[in-house]
């Protein structure tokens, strides 16, 4: 080990860097994870579409802390593997707040969707609002996340 050179030195730092980035890439949320949330926000576009304001808002705030409960979970204890678990200074601090971000595009495509969809005369605009935003989050959520980390680099 004395005698490594100068270019040896920068090529296994090299090495260990592009091993990091390429673990680093691998975190994200299981699939799971897009399906619960797409099935929670079907929930709540059918309570709020036929539901009394009280439990509008009591499902809100339920769907809002089980929703950070879990995704604090996944994301604090980054798991790729049973064997290894991935610490926040190799995923990155600011992956959630890329979800947060994630969430209120969300919201607000779904306000969007029901306000144009009302405008069209559509019976339970709210609904077909949230089936919309639901198949985007289940379908497409684990993309989104991957993309978006890697624009922003989190």
């Amino acid at each position: 080990m004395d005698n490594i050179t100068p270019d040896q030195a920068r090529a296994a730092l090299d090495a260990a860097d592009r091993a990091r980035e390429q673990v680093a890439e691998e975190v994200g949320l299981p699939r799971g994870y897009w399906w619960a949330m797409a099935a929670g926000w079907l929930a709540l576009g059918a309570i709020g579409q036929f539901g009394p304001w009280w439990l509008v808002v009591a499902a809100t705030i339920a769907f809002g802390a089980g929703h950070a409960a879990l995704a604090a979970r996944l994301l604090d204890g980054r798991r790729r593997t049973g064997r290894l678990q991935v610490s926040v200074a190799v995923a990155g601090r600011r992956a959630a707040l890329v979800v947060i971000g994630i969430l209120i595009a969300l919201v607000a495509l779904t306000v969007a969707a029901a306000l144009a969809l009302d405008a069209d005369g559509a019976v339970h605009a709210g609904l077909w609002a949230a089936v919309l935003v639901a198949a985007i989050t289940g379908f497409g959520g684990p993309e989104i996340l991957r993309t978006l980390r890697r624009r922003v680099r989190a």
